[in-house]
């Protein structure tokens, strides 16, 4: 498991480097599963013979049974992730080199190793690459980097906010365009149109955040995601 993390946390090689090490480091994993097979099989006729203590070592079946269970669900993971990492750096055009820096510095910040940084160690973060952090903006940022509210920010979401702050590709006008085609170009948005075209957790956080559509022609529970997108980039209050 330490390889794994390792992997998935070193900055040194590609993302698909990574990936080939990962695949290799899983292939491993899913052949060894015969010798654990067998050790179950050894096991039951220990136990059978009524032997309960085994003075040669120092792991029970259940220990050895789970951390091999626990390898292979840590590997998909990080294959999960880092898959998602190559489709991210492809679809925003980042170099290999940003997506280096981006992982160096989330590496560092990460003082826990917990693969998120808290909201202390993303401030400390921001201010170390130069924002000016108040609270207002702070909490904007955070609404965008953790918009269920967990207070940490993964790799992923780090990702998405750098992506957006070095290229500044995202403008209110490009989010209210983006909600337009949900909406099917009316000036509003149903609930029922966020959670269809959205991740539920996305989803949720608008619905929570826009304001009631007061315009001509909207229906009961329309949504005005005009306000909502200009107020996302601190052009108006949320």
């Amino acid at each position: 498991m330490e390889e794994i993390g390792r992997c998935s946390l070193e900055v040194g090689g590609t993302l698909e480097d990574q990936m080939t090490q990962l695949k290799q480091f899983e292939h491993v994993i899913v052949t060894y599963k015969p010798n654990i097979d067998k050790l179950e099989g050894d096991h039951q006729l220990i136990q059978e013979s009524l032997v309960f203590d085994n003075k040669h070592t120092n792991y029970t079946m259940e220990h050895i049974r789970v951390g091999w269970e626990l390898l292979l669900t840590t590997i998909a993971r990080t294959i999960n992730e880092i898959e998602t990492q190559i489709l991210t750096r492809d679809a925003k055009g980042i170099s290999q080199e940003q997506m280096h820096e981006f992982r160096s510095s989330f590496n560092h910040f990460d003082r826990k190793k917990h693969g998120a940084m808290d909201t202390d160690d993303f401030r400390a973060c921001l201010i170390s690459m130069g924002y000016d952090l108040g609270e207002v903006e702070f909490a904007r940022i955070m609404m965008l980097v953790d918009p269920s509210a967990t207070g940490t920010v993964s790799f992923q979401s780090f990702i998405d906010f750098m992506t957006r702050e070095t290229a500044d590709t995202d403008t209110a006008d490009q989010v209210m365009a983006s909600f337009r085609i949900l909406a099917a170009d009316k000036p509003y948005i149903l609930v029922e149109e966020l959670r269809r075209e959205l991740p539920p957790d996305q989803a949720e956080y608008c619905i929570l955040r826009m304001a009631p559509y007061s315009g001509p022609g909207g229906p009961a529970g329309a949504l005005d995601y005009t306000d909502f997108s200009t107020a996302l980039y601190g052009e108006s209050d949320l």
